[in-house]
C-alpha cells in the first residue's frame, strides 16, 4: 500500500476498473477509491441485471428476479475488492475529497498521486414533476429490488432503458405504459428503427403515448395517478427512465471545467482543464455505455502514465438497445451523413430478405449502411463506411464488423469480398454492401437529411 501512487482513480465502475487495471499492466502503482463495491452501475443496476431480466422474460417473476441476482453476484465476484487487491490494486472504500490534483483525502487518509483519473459515473435524471418526490418511484437503481411483479408499470421516458424495461415487464406479465415527451421512441436512432421498435412493443401489448408530457403524479393507497397532456393515467408502479446525468465526484475544489449538465469536459485524450487530471466514463457526458467507459478508462490511464497521444475514437464506438429485435448503431445516421459528407450514399436491406431471419421467423427490422467517398480515392473500392444501423435479433453482434470497418477506414468492398458463413445473420451485411457493386435488385441512393417513409 502506498499513499503516493503513480495513479489515483476515483470511482469503481467500468471506467475506473479499466484505468486501474491499465496502470497495473504498465507495472505502475495505483489506488482506486470507491464508495461501494467495485463494478459500478453496469454490474449492479445496469447492463447485467437488465439484460438478465430481458433474457428471462417468459419465466415467473420470482424465478426471473432470482436469475438477475445470481448473475449479478457471479459477475461481481470477478471484480470485487479482494480480486483487485490480488492484482496489485490498492482499493480504498470511502468518498474522495480532492483538494488539489496531488492531494486527495479519503476518511482521514491523505493520498498524493502523480496523476488522477475521475470516473464517478452517472445517475438517473429525475424530472421536475410536481409530487414526484412524494411517490415511491423506481429507477434502474432500485428496479431490480422488486419482489413482486408490478400489476401496471408506468414508464416515464422512451429511450433505451425505457423501451428495454417495458418489453421485459410486458413479457413477464405486467401491464405496461410508456410516456415519451418526444415524437418517437429511442429518438437518437434512425426513424425507421424507432418505427420498428414501436410496432413490436405495440404487438407485445405495451401502450405507447408519444408527444406526451406529465405535470403531476400522486399516490392514493396502492394507485399512482399521473396527470398528463392526454389525461390521467393510473398505475401501480412508476419507473423513471428520463436519461442520465454526471454524478458528483468530490472534485469541485479542483476547478475543473464542466458542461451545463455537470459533465466533466475532456478532450480526445481524456484530459480535463486541470493538468494531470483525467476523466473517463459517464462522468464525461460522452457515450454512456460500458464498452465506451472501458475504452475511455484505458485511454485516460495510458495518457496519464505514458504520455502517449492515445485518443478516444468516439465515432467508432457501437451501441445497442437490447429490445427484441435489437437496435444497433455505429457512426453517423443518414441525416448526419447527408448534412456533413458530400456524396454520402445509403444501401439498405429489409431483414425479410435475409435467409437466417426467414428461417428463424424473426423478420422485423433492416440493415442500413451509409458510405462516403475517400479524400483522394473517392468511391474506389466502395469508398468508406460512415455509419450503420441494424435492427435484427442479433444486431448487437452484427454491428461489430461495421465498427471495425469505421475504425480501420477499410474499403467498404472488403465487407462484400469477405465470405460470410451461410445461413448467418451477418450474411445480411454482405448482401447489403453488395448493392454498391451491382449485386441484387436494390441500388445505392443519396443520403437524405429528412426521413422519407417508404
Amino acid at each position: 500500500m502506498t499513499d503516493s501512487p503513480d495513479l489515483l482513480v476515483i470511482g469503481g465502475g467500468t471506467a475506473g476498473l479499466s484505468a486501474a487495471r491499465t496502470a497495473r499492466r504498465f507495472g505502475r502503482s495505483v489506488v482506486m477509491v470507491t464508495d461501494g463495491e467495485p463494478g459500478g452501475d453496469c454490474t449492479f443496476t445496469g447492463c447485467v441485471p437488465s439484460k438478465t431480466l430481458l433474457a428471462s422474460g417468459r419465466l415467473p417473476f420470482a424465478e426471473a428476479i432470482s436469475r438477475v441476482h445470481a448473475t449479478v453476484d457471479e459477475i461481481a465476484a470477478t471484480e470485487n475488492s479482494d480480486v483487485l487487491r490480488a492484482e496489485g490494486i490498492d482499493v480504498v472504500v470511502g468518498r474522495a475529497d480532492a483538494r488539489a490534483r496531488d492531494c486527495v483525502e479519503v476518511d482521514g487518509r491523505v493520498l498524493t498521486p502523480e496523476s488522477l483519473v475521475i470516473a464517478t459515473g452517472s445517475g438517473p435524471v429525475i424530472p421536475p414533476i410536481l409530487g414526484i418526490r412524494d411517490v415511491a418511484y423506481l429507477t434502474n437503481e432500485n428496479l431490480f429490488e422488486l419482489t413482486e411483479l408490478p400489476e401496471h408499470l408506468l414508464v416515464v421516458g422512451g429511450g433505451a432503458i425505457g423501451v428495454e424495461m417495458a418489453q421485459a415487464f410486458i413479457r413477464l406479465g405486467s401491464r405496461v405504459t410508456i410516456l415519451e415527451a418526444g415524437a418517437r421512441l429511442i429518438g437518437k436512432e434512425e426513424p425507421e428503427a424507432s418505427a420498428v421498435v414501436g410496432e413490436v412493443l405495440g404487438r407485445d401489448g405495451v401502450d405507447v403515448y408519444l408527444d406526451t408530457t406529465i405535470s403531476e403524479v400522486a399516490r392514493t393507497g396502492t394507485v399512482i395517478t399521473a396527470t398528463t397532456s392526454r389525461g390521467d393515467i393510473h398505475a401501480s408502479h412508476l419507473l423513471v427512465a428520463a436519461g442520465r446525468q454526471a454524478r458528483a465526484c468530490g472534485c469541485d475544489a479542483l476547478g475543473i471545467v464542466r458542461s451545463e449538465r455537470g459533465a466533466i469536459r475532456v478532450d480526445a485524450r481524456m484530459r480535463t482543464s486541470v493538468a494531470g487530471v483525467y476523466a473517463a466514463g459517464d462522468v464525461t457526458g460522452r457515450l454512456a455505455f460500458t464498452h465506451a467507459a472501458d475504452e475511455m478508462g484505458r485511454v485516460a490511464a495510458t495518457n496519464a502514465l505514458r504520455k502517449l497521444p492515445l485518443r478516444f475514437k468516439e465515432h467508432a464506438i457501437p451501441w445497442v438497445t437490447f429490445t427484441s429485435p435489437e437496435v444497433a448503431r455505429v457512426g453517423l445516421t443518414e441525416s448526419q451523413a447527408a448534412q456533413h459528407t458530400r456524396g454520402a450514399r445509403v444501401v439498405e436491406l429489409p431483414m425479410a430478405d435475409v435467409d437466417r431471419a426467414r428461417t428463424s421467423g424473426h423478420t422485423d427490422g433492416f440493415i442500413k449502411i451509409i458510405v462516403g467517398p475517400r479524400t483522394i480515392l473517392r468511391n474506389a473500392g466502395g469508398g468508406r463506411v460512415l455509419g450503420a444501423t441494424i435492427v435484427a435479433d442479433r444486431a448487437g453482434e452484427m454491428i461489430a464488423e461495421l465498427a471495425l470497418a469505421i475504425r480501420t477506414t477499410m474499403f467498404t468492398g472488403r465487407l462484400a469480398q469477405s465470405s460470410h458463413a451461410y445461413p448467418t445473420w451477418s450474411v445480411g451485411v454482405q448482401q447489403t454492401v453488395g448493392q454498391i457493386f451491382g449485386v441484387g435488385d436494390r441500388k445505392p441512393r443519396p443520403a437524405r437529411k429528412e426521413f422519407h417513409r417508404a
